[in-house]
């Protein structure tokens, strides 16, 4: 009786911070991306301020790399992640059923949490390779990004601007960017795609050996964002970078990154995540320089999927506005 008893406190004292629906999951995850990008060490960050409370809150959370966007919000749906980092286009995309979801259909379980980061359009090219705009990529080895990311969707969105497609291309090589950036610089590879926010890794490796290399810019992209309004102009900002034959910042495109679960999350685990982060936003802010910019207004606009209730309240409690927000 005594074991019995023993066993009834230590399930009650478990259910305490968020109700029984919660007790069986003790262990959170949030995929991420490559180790080199950004949503990497953003995952990261938000698992250190969690667990920061993780006495309080009852579990402990871990970022995990993965390869990206589609990949995150399929797991999501498997249930084999619990939060997870993705490019608006491709949570806009798998809430409508289009591109990877086209055949299996929307995924409407999907919700949101806040978005972060702008995140830009990439094309770093070899000056030796004699590329200088999005059409000399006709006949050219380009590194397109890997199964799963978003920066493949986007690559290929940035050669339609040009009325190419991968087709076009010598080799549209399906590449992890930090094995991009190597091949790069041995002469092996013309050019990659590369969707990210800045400064990053993978990006100033490119520029780390003998190989010269460039930025190429994509200032005609007014029809594209007409199609994709997930879509915004930006620029690449060159001085977070050594190495580049680029005397300005260089326009692009680009969207945001955005922090996703499902409906299938308790409303108390989502409201946790969401006050600890605008509570310790300027903690939060300084954990990388891609988040320089960051406002808490800015962070409830651009998510292409319903906010979760468990973070609606919060919002609702500090008085953001997010009437526009949502699906």
């Amino acid at each position: 009786m005594n074991r019995l008893f023993q066993l009834i406190t230590l399930c009650l004292l478990t259910l305490l911070p968020f109700g029984y629906g919660f007790a069986a999951n003790k262990f959170l995850t949030i995929g991420t991306g490559g180790v080199t990008g950004v949503y990497y060490p953003t995952g990261s960050a938000i698992s250190k301020l969690m667990n920061q409370k993780k006495n309080v809150y009852g579990f402990k959370v871990t970022a995990e790399a993965t390869g990206g966007s589609v990949f995150n919000i399929n797991a999501l749906g498997a249930g084999d992640l619990d939060f997870a980092l993705s490019q608006s286009d491709k949570a806009s995309h798998a809430w409508t059923g289009k591109e990877e979801w086209s055949e299996k259909g929307p995924r409407k379980e999907l919700r949101g949490l806040f978005s972060l980061n702008s995140e830009t359009v990439c094309l770093i090219a070899s000056v030796n390779s004699g590329i200088k705009s999005c059409a000399d990529l006709r006949g050219k080895i380009v590194g397109v990004g890997n199964p799963g990311s978003g920066t493949r969707q986007n690559a290929q969105d940035a050669l339609s601007t040009c009325g190419l497609n991968f087709g076009d291309l010598a080799q549209a090589e399906s590449l992890k960017p930090v094995e991009a950036a190597a091949l790069l610089q041995d002469g092996r590879l013309d050019a990659y795609f590369y969707t990210v926010g800045h400064p990053n890794g993978s990006i100033k490796e490119a520029a780390a050996g003998a190989t010269k290399v460039r930025f190429i810019p994509f200032p005609d992209v007014e029809a594209l964002l007409l199609k994709d309004p997930f879509y915004s102009k930006t620029s690449i900002p060159v001085s977070l970078y050594s190495g580049f034959d680029n005397s300005g910042d260089v326009p692009t495109f680009g969207v945001r990154a955005c922090f996703l679960t499902t409906d299938k999350m308790t409303d108390e685990v989502v409201y946790s995540f969401t006050k600890e982060i605008f509570e310790n936003f300027e903690t939060f802010r300084n954990l990388h320089p891609s988040f320089a910019d960051l406002k808490k207004e800015d962070m409830v606009k651009g998510l292409p999927v319903p906010l979760h209730p468990g973070a609606l309240k919060y919002y609702k409690e500090v008085g953001l506005d997010v009437t526009a927000e949502g699906r």
